[in-house]
């Protein structure tokens, strides 16, 4: 049944829609003693991607990519969550957050947890990854240390390589500070410099080159890595940059600025321009935390805050390589395979094996497809395929991180030379990708595609991919949804569903989504999908509120949820009021949880838990038992105010019987049998493992997922029950 009737305002164009059944909500019922910081929360998930860097059972690489990520993630945080919190401390508004802080109190709750994080760190990096590496052939030499023939070897790499693109900055009244790109790595230099006899003492700065790699790797005939630091190779040299000076000592320093977008979309005539003109400014954004090396003396710290415009609440000292992120260098390539976790190469879906057509697939049945268990090639080939049909007549799609995989664009493109329609819908301002897809952007429309850059202030988030063909019996729709980007990198990395149908109203929601977003219409409501930011917010509320009243009722009533994030106040106070009814609740959120579980008359019911494995948990599923009649939603949308309410998000439910099943006993029960890797949410907000029996194996669902598909045993001991089914090979699509 379609809705209309209430007016929707996006952007400036007016859409009108009536949403379904709102459910009331009681904001004051729930106080802030019930609810989490978001930003600490946040913290506490980068501390269990740092625990698997800690952990002596993880294979040594994985720990030290687990290191690298730590840092990445933190770098992000302080862009984006901690700029922010500094602006709402320098602005005039002052009010709490859900939890009750205020954003001074939150800037010092995070300064106290970053600097604990940080220490533990690169103390684990000092103590334990570096004499690890070292027994295992891989290491880093100093300067000092380095025998004669690399020391010659060093020397030539920096007379050729190195010096002819270091550009010294000197600081003084005719050379100001200069302005540091943001996360760039740098080198502040004390000189002494005689002027008319009298020795003076000054700064200056040197830029370590990015476009060099950050370790430099010595030749070496034997199956050893060497490594030394360019920024090491760059300080043994300065005083080559500095003659008729004395060189005093140099320390190594980073700067991030302020890096999210600042677009008026209401007043620019061109997005594209626009944004790259944030991306120019967001390398040049204001400073919000520097990082010096350990041995830098305060005196040059104060001196590099106040040029800055920086506190001491801002200055990291790091014992340790500044920018762990360009360690990733030591776990590629193919080396040392016994350091790392076994190697995995994802099948086809049993579903689609030996399928040659898969339009012939598809009509006959609902594909699920769970990366990366399975592989993501089928979502090319279906691409592929669909390029080349003489039968299809159109192809709409959203790409929101791309990846740059030219198989992907290459397929649209490939399209338009055979004669189709084609549109993408590319969202120009996924963070961090921004640069990247305005490039595809434009390679596509060179190439004839339709491209749409989204809807004036809302982000593009579903993933869909619509496909028109004209088959024998009349034209069909043929469809992709999923949970996950169009990034088939990604996809080896990221727990991702995907679904393939044809079923008609799938089709026609789809189509009407696609007209939405490229033309000028309304809202006219949807059969089978929920869409953000219309209906998603509230059908999600009157889903968890039927099961509230089923279960005072006295009916069968359950909620499982598998998210990324939960912020929602609505949905956190509608769960809570769903635990008081009775109903169980299993969250699994693999980030930020601003929910407290096991709140005595709030939340007994409830349990929150979080995985961090070899793969980014990132699919999203919604199951409702509704009185033993389930149902299940798979969506690309948090439970997060952007998600409901500023971004276009899709969720569609999995009607076929099987695919039910299959998510709910094969799926959904082994992540919450998980006690290896799953860490459980307590009521202060800390995570501890689940506790384990005597005698209990403790179950590894991604490393079971694997299992089940390759056809091997269950280890003795696994303590899965029986009842979930789970240790049944029945990971392949049923008739």
């Amino acid at each position: 049944m379609r809705h209309a009737n209430v007016t929707f305002q996006w952007g400036s164009i007016c859409l009108g829609f009536r949403p379904f059944g709102m459910a009331t909500t009681n904001l004051t019922q729930f106080g802030p003693e019930h609810f989490l910081n978001r930003e600490l929360s946040w913290l506490a998930f980068n501390q269990r991607v740092l625990d698997e860097a800690l952990d002596p059972k993880t294979p040594l690489l994985e720990r030290v990519k687990f290191f690298c990520i730590t840092s990445s993630n933190l770098d992000e945080f302080f862009e984006v969550r901690v700029a922010g919190i500094k602006q709402q401390i320098e602005s005039d508004v002052v009010e709490r957050s859900v939890d009750g802080l205020t954003a001074t109190e939150t800037f010092r709750a995070i300064n106290q947890r970053v600097r604990a994080m940080v220490e533990a760190q690169f103390r684990c990096w000092r103590e334990e990854l570096v004499p690890a590496l070292a027994k295992n052939g891989i290491s880093f030499i100093d300067m000092a240390e380095l025998s004669p023939a690399d020391k010659l070897w060093v020397e030539s790499y920096f007379i050729k390589q190195v010096s002819p693109v270091l550009t010294p900055l000197g600081l003084d009244p005719a050379h100001p500070f200069p302005q540091l790109l943001n996360k760039t790595l740098n080198l502040i230099v004390q000189l002494e410099a005689q002027q008319n006899g009298v020795p003076h003492r000054r700064l200056a700065v040197v830029q370590v080159p990015r476009a060099l790699p950050r370790l430099v790797k010595l030749p070496r005939n034997d199956s050893r890595q060497d490594y030394v630091f360019l920024a090491h190779i760059i300080g043994h040299y300065l005083a080559d940059l500095f003659p008729g000076t004395k060189l005093l000592g140099h320390w190594q320093f980073r700067v991030t600025r302020n890096s999210e977008l600042y677009i008026d979309e209401e007043d620019v005539a061109n997005l594209i321009k626009a944004v790259e003109e944030e991306l120019h400014n967001r390398r040049k954004g204001e400073a919000v935390r520097l990082e010096v090396s350990a041995d830098c003396p305060a005196e040059i710290r104060e001196e590099l805050l106040g040029k800055l415009n920086l506190t001491d609440d801002d200055v990291y000292v790091i014992d340790g390589p500044i920018n762990p992120v360009r360690l990733m260098t030591v776990v590629e390539g193919d080396h040392s395979p016994e350091l790392r976790d076994p190697p995995y190469i994802a099948r086809v879906a049993p579903a689609l094996r030996d399928q040659t057509d898969l339009f012939a697939t598809i009509r006959e049945r609902d594909v699920l497809l769970h990366h990366p268990f399975d592989n993501f090639s089928s979502v090319v080939e279906f691409l592929a395929q669909a390029a080349e049909d003489p039968d299809v007549l159109a192809i709409k799609m959203t790409l929101y991180r791309t990846g740059g995989d030219p198989r992907i664009v290459g397929a649209l493109m490939n399209a338009v030379r055979n004669g189709k329609q084609v549109t993408a819908v590319v969202e120009l301002k996924a963070r961090f990708d921004e640069a990247n897809n305005i490039a595809w952007a434009r390679r596509l429309e060179e190439a004839g595609v339709h491209v749409v850059y989204g809807l004036v202030g809302y982000k593009i988030h579903a993933k869909m991919t619509l496909v028109v063909r004209r088959d024998q019996d009349g034209i069909r729709r043929y469809l992709h949804l999923a949970t996950g980007n169009y990034n088939a990198t990604t996809a080896r990395f990221y727990t991702d569903l995907g679904m393939f149908t044809s079923r008609p109203e799938f089709g026609e929601d789809v189509s009407a989504l696609f007209n939405l977003l490229t033309g000028i219409c309304q809202f006219q409501g949807t059969r089978k999908l929920l869409v953000a930011p219309f209906e998603l917010h509230a059908r999600m509320l009157q889903l968890i509120a039927r099961e509230t009243a089923n279960a005072e009722r006295g009916l069968p009533a359950r909620i499982i949820a598998k998210i990324n994030s939960l912020v929602d106040r609505a949905a956190i106070e509608a769960l809570y009021r769903a635990s008081q009814a009775g109903v169980k609740v299993d969250l699994i959120v693999r980030g930020i949880c601003c929910l407290r579980p096991g709140v005595k008359g709030v939340s007994e019911n409830i349990t929150v838990r979080s995985i961090v494995d070899r793969f980014l948990e990132h699919s999203r599923i919604f199951y409702f038992e509704n009185a033993c009649q389930p149902e299940i939603f798979v969506g690309s949308a948090d439970w997060m105010p952007r998600n409901f309410f500023r971004r276009v998000e899709v969720a569609f439910p999995i009607e076929d019987g099987n695919l039910r099943d299959r998510i709910r006993h094969e799926l959904l029960d082994l992540v919450l049998a998980d006690k290896a890797k799953a860490r459980m949410l307590q009521p202060d907000g800390t995570y501890v493992r689940p506790a384990l029996k005597r005698g209990e194996t403790p179950v590894r669902s991604q490393m079971e997922f694997i299992r089940l598909l390759s056809g091997e045993p269950a280890p003795q001991g696994k303590a899965v029950k029986s009842k979930p089914r789970v240790p049944v090979v029945k990971l392949r699509q049923r008739p």
